[in-house]
């Protein structure tokens, strides 16, 4: 029986896509209203989502969809009930809790952690998503241990929706009441995704179950279930809980340490929000088919591990992560040879000279993103922890003792040098694991020479045909001859064949 890993993707690129596309429209909103220095305080607060996300239900989203994989190709249907309720329980208690830490606590953690007293409403506002969230993700995770992708799909394209529909209604409300307004506007909307996004994954849950016949008794206790949960939740979220405290403490470091550069506090604020605000989700937005495709790794090769298919999970180990490749060669050319004037069309803002740095991180980047979806399916997540921590402290490092002297500069260069390190110990674990041939001609030398000559072409087609000129209709001309030169290049190389294709796209047991 064919299982199609890239079926799935695709349905969840096509909504990250569509949710990206729309997160890009309500940025530009956002940064037209409230500026750089808004942004920037925006940017301070969301690592407290994130963490909050990580502590109550990062690690189980993973687990959850991992053991779901597992307990559906033995036919234990009675068991994966029994793993969701139980996540939802721990998840939901765990979000309730953190709801009156942050709420009560709100303005502590404003004056003494973000330093600015005026994200203490925001983070207030924020508190009220967390139980609704925690039950959420798990609910997710369960339709992709499934999967069964269009449920999540429709979901995340909906809470983007909900989001910029409800801050486009109060925007022009709060907005011009100050920045504690403007951010604690756009939290509410977060707010609102949430719980819309809750009841509306239940609903679907609901009709599932309805439809299914998942009637069958559990064969293991409760005590058995919970052990399995948390013995793969328990180091995910240890992960992820360390490594949204450290990003916290990096985002909170990199304005202080951009003072000592000499910048004034606005101006530092003004140039993390650009960083983090503006040129990193444009360094993102290609990925969201990677990140679809390492989220449907994770139960496809947890499958392929329970029924002993390794030769199977070694040949699409290597087709992904060839196509991680793939996509981060061009997104490099992309942002290296057009890095300006995408500042100015999407944002009108100065943003090309960190884009062009950042534009060298994406191999690395979208490389690891796809091992980190194999290192979960094969169980590896203590490693991923480790690998996590080193990273942050590197980012720490550098923030700490280069950024006074080389500005925003030294925070790319440490992440460059987190992302080399972390990745070569992925795939020298990968290929412990799995037996996976490396190809780095192919994975590296060939996409390397297509991004060359892509960005050169797109580069010359631009300056020659509009010289001077900056504008939308422009950059989509010169973006579609870099793109075209970089495909045709891929495929006349050999790096990626129609072959390569068919097999990422079925994953078949041998």
């Amino acid at each position: 029986m064919a299982k199609s890993i890239f079926k799935g993707a695709i349905i969840l690129t096509a909504a990250g896509v569509i949710t990206r596309l729309l997160g890009f429209i309500y940025r530009i909103f956002m940064s037209n209203m409230i500026g750089a220095e808004g942004m920037g305080l925006y940017q301070l607060i969301m690592p407290v989502y994130m963490l909050a996300w990580s502590i109550s239900c990062s690690g189980f989203n993973t687990a959850v969809s991992k053991l779901i994989a597992q307990e559906r190709i033995k036919g234990e249907y009675g068991n994966m009930g029994r793993v969701l309720k139980q996540s939802i329980v721990i998840t939901t208690s765990i979000g309730i809790l953190l709801t009156f830490v942050l709420y009560f606590g709100g303005e502590f953690i404003a004056i003494h952690i973000i330093r600015d007293a005026r994200a203490t409403l925001p983070l207030q506002i924020l508190s009220f998503a967390f139980p609704f969230m925690a039950a959420g993700t798990c609910v997710r995770g369960y339709f992709i241990g499934l999967q069964e992708t269009t449920v999540p799909a429709i979901n995340q394209v909906l809470e983007q929706v909900v989001r910029m529909i409800v801050v486009y209604a109060l925007a022009g409300t709060f907005i011009h009441r100050g920045l504690e307004f403007a951010a604690a506007v756009a939290v509410f909307g977060i707010v609102c995704e949430e719980i819309f996004s809750f009841f509306y994954i239940f609903i679907s849950y609901k009709r599932h179950k309805k439809k299914n016949d998942y009637t069958k008794p559990p064969i293991y206790s409760s005590k058995v279930v919970l052990g399995m949960i948390l013995a793969m939740a328990a180091p995910l979220t240890a992960n992820r809980v360390t490594g949204s405290l450290l990003t916290a403490w990096e985002n909170v470091l990199i304005p202080g340490r951009l003072q000592l550069f000499g910048m004034t506090s606005q101006e530092a604020i003004s140039t993390f929000g650009r960083l983090n605000g503006m040129a990193m989700p444009l360094i993102y937005f290609p990925t969201a088919m990677l990140t679809a495709l390492s989220v449907t790794l994770v139960p496809a090769v947890s499958e392929a591990v329970t029924t002993k298919n390794f030769s199977v999970i070694a040949s699409t180990a290597s087709k992904s992560i060839l196509f991680a490749s793939i996509c981060g060669m061009g997104a490099a050319a992309l942002f290296i040879a057009f890095p300006s004037e995408l500042g100015q069309v999407i944002y009108n803002q100065q943003i090309g000279s960190m884009l062009m740095m950042l534009g060298i991180l994406c191999p690395l980047l979208y490389i690891q993103i796809v091992m980190a979806g194999i290192l979960n399916g094969l169980g590896c997540q203590v490693f991923i922890f480790r690998n996590a921590l080193l990273s942050s402290i590197i980012n720490i490092g550098f923030i700490f003792f280069l950024v006074p002297y080389l500005g925003i500069t030294a925070f790319i260069i440490g992440w460059f040098v987190s992302l080399l390190v972390v990745c070569s110990l992925e795939m020298v674990k990968i290929r412990e694991s799995i037996q996976l041939q490396i190809s780095f001609f192919n994975w590296m030398g060939k996409p390397i020479l297509a991004a060359v000559m892509a960005g050169s072409t797109g580069r010359i087609v631009l300056d020659r045909f509009f010289p001077g000129s900056i504008s939308a209709f422009s950059l989509m001309f010169g973006i579609s001859a870099l793109m075209i030169m970089y495909l045709s290049v891929i495929f006349l190389t050999g790096c990626l064949s129609k072959e390569d294709v068919e097999r990422l796209i079925n994953f078949k047991k041998k």
